[in-house]
Order: C-alpha cells, then structure tokens, then sequence
C-alpha cells in the first residue's frame, strides 16, 4: 500500500502551524498504521476496534481542547478539525467515537457540569479509561428535540428518569450517558451511570452504515439519578444544542478525511486500471471526475480552515458551522459515488474502501442535523424568517 500523502492542491499546510502539522501527521500515520489496515474486518463483523480506545486516549485525541488539568491537551479547535479529518480517513465509525467522546461528553461535562463532576470524570474519559454517550434524539423526536417525551421528576435526593432515547453512539458500552429530558416542563441535563437501576443500552442491529461503530437505544424505567448528577448549567434546548454545534463541527471537518481517502483510491485506481490500450485516467471523462473531486476537497479544506480560525477568535457563529457541515457532507457523498463510478464493478469490494465511506456518509449527512435542517438555519439566518412551523 502506497504511503498517504494527503490531498493539498491549495498548500493549505502552509496556513497551518507548526504545531497542527505535527498533530495533523501523527495521526495520519496512526490511521494508515492502526486503523485501515483491520477497518474492513470490523466492518464486516459488526464491530468497534476497542483495542484502539487506549491508543487514541495516549495520542491525546480526547477532548483535545479542554484544559490540560483535566488530563486534557488544551489545543485550539483547528487540531481538532485536523484530528477529526484524519480519524475520518480510516473510517466515520472511528471519528465518531472521538467525536461523541470529545464533543458530546467531555464538553457538557466541562462547560455545564460542577467542578466535581469535571474532577470525576474528565480524567477518566481523556485517558479512555471510561467512555461516554449522549442522549438527546428520541424514537419519535431528531429533527425537533424540544418535542422530547423523557421526562425527569424531582424526589428526594434526586430525580426519577423515564423514557427512551435511540440512534446512541457507544450507548451500550458506556460508562456515563449525558441525558437530556424535561424537568418541569424544561429541558435538563443528568448524567446517567452504567449499573443505575432501571437504565439500559440495548446495541441496534442490522445497520448497512457506520457497520464498525457501537449504536444503541437507552431506556429509562423509573431510574434514580442522585442531586449531584444533574448538571447544574444544563439548563434549557440551548444547551444539547451547543453540544451539537460542537459535535457538527467536528463532522464538517471529518468528512473530508473521507473525501481524500475516495480521491485517493480513485485517482491511483484509474492509473493502474487499463481499459482499450490505456489507462482511464487517460479518458477525458475520468478526469473530468477527478478535477471534480479535487476541486470540491479543496473549497471544503478552506471552508474548514476558516470556521476553525472563526472558533478559535470566538467570533464562530453557529450558521456558519451549518454551512460547513451541509456542504461537507453533501460534497463528501458525492465525491464517495463519484469515486465508486471510477473503480466500476471493484468499486463495491471492500479491498477497496469507498464502498464503505459512501454507506457511512449517508448516516455523517443525517445526523446531528438533516441536509434540509441546515438549510432551514441558513435560510432562517438570510432572510430573518423562520421556516420550521
């Protein structure tokens, strides 16, 4: 397997750091070492590379922008668009894992949990030791979270959990699930404990994407969550969707590790492959599909880089983040298909790893925001007028 290089046409590395160079190649080496060389066995299987858990908590890819006393590495929020380009690259289950992990535990913990719930878990969770979920969609309730049916009542001591939340990411094997629910007729958030009587993570089967990722149902039957398992600062809708817009961050910037990987295979397939005496690259319609490809990874490299340095002076606006994951992932599909076009029939084996990215891209462009949800935030931002109800 040739050694991957990356795809640059831009000299987008000469507006990186130092730094970010280091971070972005370290990682590119694990994935290409780590990761694709057992990724399509896991996915054949149904399976999560656990083994890898440890091997990301050691690079420091855990909650990588939060402090360094919490075992974190406190970069800047472009090393994490880097770190989750690359993950991507090897497969979306794998970013996603980091993602969830980063985005949607540590970070609620850190910005709406007590300085003893920090001191708990964040250590824990940066060193893989303990792994966490998030629990805000519901079986009738993704694209409008504020109609949520779990509901949360206060009793001594505490508070009693019922409902059911579904499409979780590490949901069955999580030690620690962020949980969203009504409390009073407001949105609130509860950290729900492995072993807590009444709550359980059953894994959802029989998926065609994200087949190398552990996705789960969680069902709350009356469950008890002590006082100090509420977040004190989880208050209210704003707050899971902060979490989210973190979260979509990190996608818009992973699905062009998927990109590169389809460009790539498509590019070295087509100059091996040899059809009526030459090779397709030589025809003028594959390459008018390659300059496609390229071109499309190259304005989501800038978009990215720019939504970072938006994040990193604070002045990041959360539809700008839905314009970079709509396009990303839109694009990235494309680019998956189009590359799948290139390889013909060896498109679809799984020596070949474009097959897979375009299965996975079709739950990336789903999750934490529909295409059409993105579009209405962007149009709602243009014109000032809603279009939700």
């Amino acid at each position: 397997m040739n050694k991957f290089i990356g795809v640059d046409y831009y000299d987008t590395s000469g507006l990186l750091s130092e730094e970010e160079i280091l971070v972005r190649d370290t990682v590119r080496e694990f994935v290409s070492d780590e990761v694709i060389p057992v990724i399509e066995r896991y996915c054949r299987e149904s399976t999560f590379p656990m083994e890898i858990i440890p091997k990301l908590a050691e690079l420091g890819l855990f909650g990588t922008s939060l402090p360094q006393k919490y075992g974190c590495a406190e970069m800047n929020s472009v090393v994490y668009g880097l770190v989750c380009q690359e993950l991507e690259r090897g497969d979306s289950g794998i970013r996603s894992f980091v993602s969830v992990q980063s985005s949607l535990v540590m970070y609620p913990i850190y910005t709406f949990g007590s300085e003893a719930q920090r001191q708990k878990w964040l250590p824990g969770l940066a060193k893989g030791e303990k792994i966490g979920c998030f629990g805000l969609t519901e079986p009738d309730f993704g694209s409008n979270p504020g109609g949520m049916i779990t509901r949360a009542e206060k009793v001594d001591g505490g508070y009693v959990l019922n409902g059911a939340k579904m499409w979780i990411t590490n949901g069955t094997i999580a030690d620690v699930a962020v949980v969203w629910a009504k409390l009073d007729g407001k949105v609130a958030g509860f950290l729900v404990e492995k072993g807590f009587k009444g709550f359980a993570a059953p894994e959802m089967k029989g998926k065609h994407s994200l087949k190398a990722s552990v996705t789960s149902e969680l069902t709350f039957d009356n469950v008890f969550i002590p006082e100090e398992n509420r977040l004190p600062e989880g208050n209210g809708l704003k707050s899971p969707l902060m979490c989210l817009n973190q979260a979509r961050y990190g996608i818009a910037w992973g699905v062009v590790g998927s990109m590169m990987a389809c460009y790539d295979s498509a590019l070295n397939y087509s100059k091996s492959r040899i059809q009526f005496g030459k090779p397709i690259a030589a025809f003028q319609m594959t390459q008018e599909k390659l300059v496609y490809m390229l071109t499309e990874i190259t304005k989501a490299q800038l978009l990215n880089l720019q939504l970072g340095r938006l994040k990193d002076s604070g002045k990041l606006r959360f539809q700008q983040v839905s314009m970079a994951k709509r396009n990303n992932c839109e694009k990235a599909l494309e680019i998956a298909r189009m590359s799948r076009e290139v390889l013909g029939a060896n498109g679809i084996l799984d020596e070949y790893p474009v097959m897979r990215h375009a299965a996975n891209l079709e739950s990336v462009k789903t999750y934490e925001g529909t295409h059409e949800m993105h579009t209405l935030i962007l149009g709602e931002d243009v014109t000032g007028i809603p279009a939700f109800e």
